[in-house]
This record gives C-alpha cells, sequence and structure tokens, in this order.
C-alpha cells in the first residue's frame, strides 16, 4: 500500500435525494463527489444534515472528526451560531465533517446523547465523542473544539 492510498480517510454518508448510502474520500470532498445511484452532488462545504437514521452510521465509520451542532430552527442562538457553522465547513472540508442535527426532528439521538440545551456542539473522533460544549459559540471556539481532533 502506497503512502497516499494509507493516509486516504473515507466518509460513508446517505445521498440527500435518493437515500443511497456513498462511501466518500474525505480528501477529494472539494472536487463535489456525486452519488453513486442517482449522480448528485454529495455537499460537503456545507453542513450535512443527520437524523435519527443515518446518525450512528455516519458518525461511526467517519475516517475524519466530526463536528455536530445540534439545534432546533426556533432556536435564536442557534441561529446565531450558524453562519460560524456554515464557515467551519467550507473551511474544514475534506479535513473533517461539520454536520448538523435538528433536535426537534430527531429527539432519538438528542436524548441518547442527554442534550438538554441548544446550540450543543459535540466532536467525535473513530465514533467516540471526543468534546462537548453547550450554548452558542464564537467562530474561534468552534475551530478550538475541532482543531483538538485533528
Amino acid at each position: 500500500m502506497t503512502g497516499t492510498a494509507a493516509s486516504t480517510k473515507h466518509l460513508t454518508l446517505r445521498c440527500l435525494f435518493c437515500e443511497t448510502w456513498n462511501r466518500i474520500d474525505a480528501l477529494r470532498a472539494a472536487d463535489r463527489p456525486k452519488c453513486g445511484k442517482c449522480a448528485r452532488p454529495m455537499l460537503l462545504d456545507r453542513p450535512f444534515p443527520l437524523n435519527d437514521e443515518t446518525f450512528a452510521r455516519t458518525i461511526e465509520s467517519a475516517e475524519v472528526p466530526v463536528l455536530v451542532d445540534f439545534y432546533a430552527d426556533w432556536c435564536a442562538p442557534c441561529k446565531t451560531m450558524a453562519p460560524a457553522v456554515d464557515e467551519l465547513a467550507a473551511t474544514y472540508q475534506g479535513r473533517a465533517l461539520i454536520a448538523k442535527l435538528d433536535t426537534d426532528r430527531a429527539q432519538r439521538t438528542a436524548m441518547s446523547f442527554d442534550i438538554r440545551g441548544i446550540p450543543t456542539t459535540i466532536v467525535f473522533k473513530a465514533g467516540k465523542e471526543i468534546a462537548r460544549q453547550s450554548g452558542a459559540m464564537p467562530k474561534p471556539m468552534l475551530v478550538r473544539m475541532l482543531e483538538s481532533a485533528l
């Protein structure tokens, strides 16, 4: 195995359009990989939406760190933090997965992680939680959380 092949990291994500699971080379995320079934783009330059059905598999199979923003559409602090989360997704594309989970629509997952307040940000590495912070945070704090996992 060459050095390049050994350093390749993958993500397993479900297509937002046809719901087919795809294995994606994280380093090529900026090349706008397409779904193997419907050929629609897998957009990783923005936070990737997760739900109760996709959360566990996405987190557990990710070979790069995953930062998840647990939020709700009605939450003012969540809306305040959203632009920083969006910027993080664009900046760390290929090095980390930035994801969002709507706690109103994915209550089972939110409860399993004991989410008591939103926004709550959790960073996962190798499928395990390594950092957590509740409350709205400025972008530099989000960067520090994510950098601790890289």
